[in-house]
């Protein structure tokens, strides 16, 4: 194992270490009692029987007790026991995070695909008409928000014209039916990540078109769509690399958002429950799933970078 690998090991490491930590204690951090939460505002209780209910869910100890108790079910895979759900929190994320995958999956794959290739071109033909009009669309865009977004294309495209259901997955659990509602969220997050990779890409082109080695290819009379495409391309990729690993967690957060907004019961609809119940097994678990799930995504994109452009693996191994 070479020194760069090593390093990666522990660098991540320290990272997962302070998310479970951070998971751990931020939603203890939040206001209220999970304890009324789960009683509710409306029903009156004893305190004894509140105090029963605390000793029963494990609050009653210090945190420090209640962190150890969390490590010990970590490292044998549990996550704990929702509060308000009465399921395990494995069950309850495994259940929904499926959902939440197809729907960012998609989205990142016709955004990333859409948005490189129209960025490049935008980038190559930046005098154009066409070019200046695409450029300012995307600067218009990627200023809004994703929950906004959704928002306005729910009220356009669901609300006004009836073009899309109201919410959930399907009707009938067939292709169709699972298309036709996630149609519209799908495209509300893939037209948030195509805008901001066609801006990343326009600015990488722009600067590798004034190199010398495309005027070079140009001169000797190769096609301008292989010049583009088969060199320029390969070298003015590379921002949008680093710009996955750092812009997947928003894309993420963006698509539990959308999740709401559209009413799909994925982790984005069992974390709004969870924050208004405080249900602190719920929220941890979660937050480290995620968590675990942008380092996965740093992780490939280091491994990634250093395949694409093999100067940057010479320079860890030196």
């Amino acid at each position: 194992m070479n020194k760069a690998v090593s390093r990666k090991i522990i660098r991540y490491s320290v990272c997962l270490l302070i998310v479970v930590l951070l998971v751990f204690f931020l939603p203890r951090c939040m206001p209220g009692d999970p304890v009324q939460c789960l009683v509710g505002e409306d029903v009156y209780v004893t305190q004894e029987i509140l105090d029963t209910l605390t000793i029963k869910l494990g609050l009653d100890k210090p945190l420090y007790e209640q962190f150890g108790i969390y490590i010990r079910g970590l490292l044998t895979g549990d996550l704990g026991y929702s509060y308000t759900r009465h399921q395990t929190v494995a069950d309850l994320i495994w259940s929904r995070v499926p959902w939440t995958l197809l729907l960012t999956g998609v989205a990142m794959i016709i955004g990333y695909a859409f948005g490189i290739l129209a960025g490049t071109w935008s980038g190559w033909m930046s005098e154009t008409k066409r070019s200046k009009v695409l450029t300012a669309f995307g600067v218009v865009v990627s200023c809004i928000p994703p929950y906004l977004l959704g928002l306005i294309f729910f009220s356009v495209f669901v609300y006004q014209l009836g073009w899309f259901p109201y919410k959930g997955f399907y009707e009938t659990p067939d292709l169709f039916s699972v298309a036709y509602h996630m149609a519209l969220p799908i495209l509300t997050l893939a037209l948030f990540v195509f805008v901001r990779n066609l801006i990343i890409m326009r600015g990488s082109v722009l600067t590798e078109k004034n190199q010398l080695y495309p005027q070079f290819a140009k001169s000797l009379g190769i096609p301008r769509n292989k010049i583009i495409y088969g060199h320029v391309l390969k070298n003015a990729i590379l921002p949008i690399v680093t710009h996955f690993a750092i812009d997947f967690g928003f894309i993420l957060s963006g698509a539990l958002f959308i999740e709401i907004i559209f009413s799909l019961n994925g982790l984005g609809r069992v974390m709004y429950t969870a924050i208004l119940n405080l249900d602190y097994p719920v929220l941890s678990g979660l937050f480290l799933v995620i968590a675990i799930m942008v380092i996965c995504a740093n992780l490939a994109a280091d491994i990634l970078y250093g395949i694409i452009d093999p100067r940057v693996k010479r320079g860890e191994e030196e």
